[in-house]
């Protein structure tokens, strides 16, 4: 009894111990912007990478919703209320979806928490679409990624993969 009881918890620490090694391959990031006194925003999201593939126009459609990264959808989460391209977002837990274009992007902030990413079916919880400016890079960018730069009273929001960048400032209202 005692050796099928240990077999069975060595095959269960076995388990666990292979998912704990496996790697996702769109990791977990993070960006954080710090508006100052205290006011925050926090962005969880998983990075894919390029990997030879053709990004914009190709494996992340034009004219489509993408949920800027992979796995689970990106998390935007701020301490205060702010000012997104003119629209106003109260302090609180939201996700952000793009809408991809060559020459512009529309960012959606969406009020519904939780889900996979896409398909995309919550417009009915959507808070706010704004637009993006869109900028080529230099050189092509292999890993997608989220940050913030700071930027007079606020910070701009950039997104940064293959040869594109997509921004909006952000202030603190």
């Amino acid at each position: 009894m005692q050796k099928r009881i240990a077999l069975v918890i060595g095959m269960i620490f076995t388990l666990i111990l292979f998912a704990a090694c496996q790697r996702r391959p769109s990791p977990a990031a993070s960006a954080t912007c710090d508006l100052g006194g205290g006011k925050t925003i926090k962005t969880n999201y998983s990075s894919p990478r390029m990997k030879g593939r053709n990004i914009y126009g190709d494996l992340v459609p034009f004219g489509q919703v993408w949920r800027a990264g992979a796995n689970e959808a990106t998390t935007f989460v701020t301490s205060s209320d702010l000012v997104v391209d003119g629209k106003t977002v109260p302090a609180g837990s939201y996700t952000i979806f793009t809408i991809p274009a060559a020459d512009k992007w529309t960012l959606i902030i969406n009020n519904k928490t939780g889900e996979w990413g896409i398909p995309y079916k919550y417009e009915s919880d959507e808070l706010a679409r704004v637009d993006m400016k869109v900028s080529k890079q230099p050189a092509p960018v292999e890993n997608f990624t989220i940050a913030y730069d700071k930027s007079g009273s606020g910070c701009t929001l950039r997104m940064d993969w293959e040869t594109t960048r997509a921004s909006v400032d952000i202030t603190a209202k």
